[in-house]
């Protein structure tokens, strides 16, 4: 017997910057890669995907940067996808968007209040 579990979608602040964030980075991807101006069929696939994903996180606000999550909520053929795309596209985001690319580095324990 399969139970359906019903998550609250997340649209708290952090969850918005994230979807921003990864949207920024697939576009980017998408630009330089496929050279389309919008989006791919492929990419806007896999930002579907991970919008989606960020959406229904079970961690919500709190949540922990998803290289350093402990629940792998990606399938492994879109978490290999968008780890590419992230290697790809982090460089880039310092020239495009460097506040957001600043913001999102992790900052050591000790430098956190």
């Amino acid at each position: 017997m399969i139970t359906k579990v019903n998550r609250q979608l997340n649209e708290g602040p952090k969850i918005q910057k994230e979807q921003e964030l990864v949207t920024k980075m697939i576009r980017i991807y998408c630009k330089k890669k496929h050279h389309h101006k919008g989006f791919c069929e492929e990419c806007q696939e896999l930002n579907e995907y991970a919008l989606k994903r960020l959406a229904y996180c079970k961690f919500g606000e709190v949540k922990p940067a998803c290289a350093k999550c402990p629940v792998h909520c990606y399938k492994p053929d879109y978490r290999q996808r968008i780890k590419g795309v992230m290697r790809f596209s982090g460089p880039w985001m310092l020239l495009y968007h460097p506040i957001e690319s600043i913001r999102h580095i992790p900052l050591p324990n000790k430098l956190r209040k």
